[in-house]
């Protein structure tokens, strides 16, 4: 068995021993099944790099999931922002000229559906996670090398540092919006294609580094991967002491023909969801709706019907409070 299957064959070994009754081993993994789930195979995972670790998913997405997230965002897209590096705040930038937005977590069922996947690929529990974000590119728009890693302080409160991204491909690019690592291990080694772009075959700023098909030649040390329609992206930004990894530069090259359209899940050390509720409660105190619909929650009596989660219990507030009129 060669290296770069050696993940895939590790997972399934491991998934199938996890997947058993919990009389057992008193744990199963868990995923959320519904209409539009698609089964999680960790065959059609291959590694393409230990530096930075980055590995890709065949067919993470059906079509259908694809055309889905497409179809949510296409009528909300804003100019893409980029985090200051000293306030953390989002701030325009030349470096990145894609339009954007976000979903809600479990916006609907094949969202939430699609986070279980993620969770279950990554190891990594839904709550760690930003909401997908749904990134479209046009003709000549890119988006820079950068660090998901955050360099402000204001960021890493929210759940620390980003560890991973996945990076799900929604669409075919005819030409160009290839995702680049200039700084991989195995850059000074280099195969020529026709079939990619410029910036593909030379790097950002004409840095060098390997590129290589992942469907055509398969490496441990593959550095560029064409956008493919489903297809899924895995890269961690932290080494597995929890360093920052400055080989995890990446950037997406300019898309030449065509347009591109892609769907991002950042996923944090820790929480993000606790972290980023517990920062609002901060700034707007304990008496407050956490969800649009507490107010029709109330008057529907889920008050007294789920006081846990719309009031609160012991020293964890509820979300609904200022609906159910327990504070002022």
């Amino acid at each position: 068995m060669d290296s770069q299957h050696f993940l895939g064959f590790f997972l399934l070994i491991f998934l199938q021993s996890c997947l058993v009754s919990a009389d057992i081993n008193g744990s199963v993994l868990k995923m959320k099944t519904g209409t539009s789930s698609v089964p999680f195979d960790p065959t059609h995972v291959t590694q393409l790099s230990w530096h930075p670790r980055a590995f890709i998913y065949k067919g993470f997405l059906s079509s259908d999931e694809c055309d889905h997230l497409i179809t949510l965002a296409k009528d909300k897209l804003e100019k893409s922002m980029v985090a200051d590096n000293e306030s953390g705040k989002s701030v325009e930038s030349e470096v990145r000229t894609s339009s954007g937005m976000f979903l809600q977590k479990a916006q609907d069922e094949v969202v939430a559906d699609i986070e279980a996947r993620i969770a279950a690929w990554t190891f990594l529990p839904v709550e760690n996670g930003e909401s997908i974000q749904i990134l479209h590119y046009e003709h000549g728009q890119k988006y820079e090398p950068h660090f998901d890693y955050f360099h402000d302080k204001a960021n890493q409160q929210l759940g620390g540092h980003r560890i991973a991204t996945v990076l799900m491909y929604l669409s075919d690019v005819e030409s160009g919006g290839e995702t680049v690592f200039p700084n991989a291990e195995g850059r000074l080694s280099q195969v020529q294609d026709e079939n990619w772009s410029a910036c593909a075959k030379n790097g950002y700023a004409e840095s060098d580094h390997m590129v290589v098909d992942i469907w055509l030649n398969f490496t441990a040390y593959t550095c560029t991967v064409k956008p493919r329609k489903g297809d899924a992206l895995l890269f961690f930004s932290l080494h597995p002491d929890a360093t920052t990894d400055t080989a995890s530069l990446h950037g997406s090259c300019p898309v030449i023909k065509g347009e591109k359209w892609s769907a991002t899940k950042w996923i944090h050390v820790r929480s993000f969801d606790r972290s980023k509720r517990f920062n609002r409660r901060a700034a707007m105190g304990d008496c407050v709706d956490e969800n649009e619909n507490c107010a029709g929650w109330a008057k529907a009596g889920e008050c007294k019907k789920n006081p846990t989660y719309m009031v609160g219990s012991g020293g964890s507030p509820g979300f609904c409070r200022k609906s159910c009129k327990v504070c002022s």
